[in-house]
């Protein structure tokens, strides 16, 4: 579903292009309204579009052996889909799926690689968000290895938080499973863990964080990190 482009729209990567040359690049894009669960394209197919959430965010998962899948990415408003187009290729090797509802600004993939050669402020900018995604990978490599389910599931809720702007959403226990990687059970002992400690409230699938702090303190570094990358890079 498309419509016009709100005019409080937001996006971090937009943002810090030049005022008329963003006013250019936005007269190409359309504000769509991504649905939760639905999936933008699959591991294997063409991407046709990039995406450039406001207030929706977007899962990358990569698939392991056909049938399961670990969460090595997610989009808010501070980043974009669409780095294979920037590194010459077309066709995604992720599941790409919304995970917040709300609205993104979408462009052709086709417009979107002309709008990379004829400026270097796009570039500049699409530069230093691939080295963003590339150290976040990384660090998102690491935890899944080194880290404690409870402590990576904080990072997660946190970084879900971050990206919905708001200290409740909707989350089953078998999708938190599903985005880390781990067995259900692991998820749900983890999340009772974070619920005695008094730094969530979860029931029907609804998680509500009530004492951020605390939530920071039990997750593991890579979250800060994250962060401190992000900004020390995008700045």
């Amino acid at each position: 579903m498309s419509a016009l482009i709100p005019a409080t729209f937001s996006n971090h990567i937009l943002d810090a292009l030049p005022h008329k040359y963003r006013m250019q690049f936005m007269a190409g894009c359309e504000s769509v309204e991504l649905n939760f669960s639905e999936v933008l394209v699959e591991p294997g197919e063409r991407i046709h579009h990039v995406y450039f959430p406001t207030d929706s965010f977007i899962s990358l998962i990569a698939p392991i052996g056909g049938h399961a899948g670990l969460e090595v990415g997610l989009i808010g408003d501070e980043g974009m889909f669409g780095v294979p187009l920037m590194l010459g290729t077309d066709v995604s090797s992720l599941h790409v799926l919304v995970q917040g509802g709300g609205v993104a600004l979408r462009m052709k993939a086709a417009l979107f690689r002309l709008e990379i050669d004829r400026s270097a402020a796009l570039q500049l900018e699409l530069r230093r968000y691939l080295g963003v995604v590339i150290a976040q990978l990384s660090q998102t490599a690491a935890c899944t290895h080194f880290h404690r389910v409870e402590a990576r599931l904080a990072r997660w809720l946190l970084m879900t938080r971050d990206r919905a702007h708001s200290n409740q959403f909707h989350i089953t226990h078998e999708f938190m499973a599903y985005m880390l990687g781990v067995r259900r059970v692991g998820v749900t002992k983890a999340a009772t863990s974070l619920q005695n400690q008094k730094f969530i409230r979860y029931g029907r699938g609804e998680i509500t964080i009530l004492n951020g702090d605390g939530l920071e303190g039990a997750a593991c570094e890579c979250y800060a990190a994250d962060k401190e990358t992000y900004t020390r890079i995008m700045s």
